[in-house]
């Protein structure tokens, strides 16, 4: 008997809630992205990747596996496998962030994205379940492995427009939660797809004890993983410009070469094109600076 929540609603609650959370942290990421250029702009898309591959999908997956048990068998986990399955997340999911954001948010570069990070992930999780060593043969339904893929594609998708069209607070919230819920649906289709019986998964059957980790050792390199990721992410978030704080400097400094390059204009007009919001301390001591030397000038 194959069992998906041994610890009842503990594992899928929590690996919700950690979904959620990589989520919302990736588009704020690809939120802040916008604002910048080059290797900034760079940067912000692939810490968005790495908190939506990294802590969205493949953190929530191993945590959901917490609650996967099957009657009378071992379960290890290989560890090579596992961790590229979390390469493989990361590395999509940038993928398709980089594409939507070079294509500016057109239709089909969008859904090219979307189905390249979309069979990425579904590879991911297919690729972390291969991981998985038992000495009880498995199988798949072919029907819910494909339904499976479709959520995956159809998720990518959204999220990859969600994360080009998220510009407030709230809007954010809401387009994490149905992060969440996609890529948890994406997750608990494949798994009921999982038969016992003769299978492709049958290969890593055998009488003698498993190889590798248990799901429970498992648990504090991803408990780490979570923790120093989560921490660099709110850190370097923290410590970075607010996005209206960028946006009123670029202001300011605009309205300042257009004030330079205009000396012999009236002050009316050079006032006029001042920034409305931000830095009006500097402003000011600028237009005093401007006539000041028109007045030594003259």
């Amino acid at each position: 008997m194959i069992e998906h929540f041994a610890y009842g609603a503990l594992t899928p609650i929590l690996s919700f809630v950690l979904s959620f959370v990589g989520c919302a942290a990736g588009l704020s990421c690809t939120a802040r992205a916008r604002l910048y250029e080059g290797r900034r702009r760079s940067l912000w898309l692939w810490l968005g990747a790495l908190a939506i591959g990294g802590t969205g999908v493949w953190v929530m997956h191993f945590v959901a596996m917490l609650g996967f048990s099957v009657e009378g068998a071992e379960i290890r986990y290989d560890i090579p496998l596992t961790l590229l399955s979390a390469v493989i997340a990361v590395v999509v999911v940038a993928a398709g962030l980089f594409l939507v954001d070079r294509s500016q948010g057109r239709l089909r570069p969008l859904l090219v994205g979307g189905t390249t990070a979309g069979l990425g992930v579904t590879s991911m999780h297919y690729l972390g379940m291969r991981a998985m060593h038992t000495n009880v043969p498995l199988s798949y339904a072919p029907g819910l492995v494909l339904l499976s893929v479709v959520i995956g594609v159809v998720a990518a998708s959204a999220a990859l427009w969600l994360s080009y069209r998220v510009r407030t607070l709230a809007l954010g919230v809401v387009a994490a939660v149905v992060m969440g819920i996609a890529v948890s649906g994406m997750h608990y289709t494949g798994m009921a797809a999982m038969r016992m019986g003769d299978g492709d998964h049958a290969a890593h059957a055998s009488s003698q004890t498993p190889q590798g980790l248990t799901a429970g050792e498992l648990l504090v390199p991803l408990a780490l993983f979570l923790f120093f990721s989560t921490l660099a992410l709110v850190v370097t978030v923290l410590l970075a410009r607010a996005p209206g704080e960028v946006r009123a400097d670029r202001e300011f400094d605009a309205w300042r070469d257009r004030l330079r390059g205009s000396d012999g204009a009236e002050d009316a007009d050079a006032t006029s094109v001042a920034p409305a919001q931000g830095s009006s301390d500097l402003a000011r001591r600028d237009v005093q600076d401007q006539r000041a030397r028109r007045a030594t000038g003259r």
